[in-house]
């Protein structure tokens, strides 16, 4: 497998279907109430670096930066189709994301992720994130989990 990972805008009709599947995915395990979701025309932004992995061309997997106030990156819309979990494809797409952050001077990226996610978990806890409070304007409720590196 030829796995390559690339800045791309995510207003491709396969972006636009991976982040749908991401979006479906979340739904199936959180109410909707509860989900904090970038729509694709919002991770087109300026304040937005999206990453999409490909397999011979296919779009596997996705993940963003986005940048909150000169100092803070959020990682958002990480997501690794079925077919292609276990591969290390959203370790790499983090280590892509921190890469940017830290070339860009960011002190610290942070994330919200669900309460029922721990193979998410298990990819930031690998990267050297910690669990934290809540980050940014996220509620504090019982769906979400955060986390927070540094990067200075």
């Amino acid at each position: 497998m030829a796995i390559e990972i690339a800045i791309e805008t995510p207003l491709q009709d396969d972006v636009r279907g991976l982040v749908k599947e991401l979006n479906d995915t979340l739904l199936e395990l959180t109410p909707p109430e509860h989900c904090h979701h970038m729509t694709v025309e919002q991770m087109a932004d300026n304040d937005t670096t999206v990453f999409v992995a490909r397999d011979n061309g296919l779009a596997i997997g996705c993940g963003a930066l986005k940048r909150h106030d000169g100092t803070v990156g959020e990682v958002k819309r990480m997501y690794t189709r079925p077919s292609h979990r276990g591969q290390k494809i959203g370790a790499r797409i983090v280590e892509r994301i921190e890469a940017l952050a830290h070339d860009e001077g960011l002190k610290r990226l942070v994330l919200e992720t669900g309460d029922r996610h721990p193979a998410a978990w298990i990819v930031y806890e690998r990267a050297g994130f910690s669990r934290c409070s809540p980050v940014l304007d996220y509620p504090d409720t019982e769906w979400s989990v955060f986390y927070e590196k540094s990067l200075a």
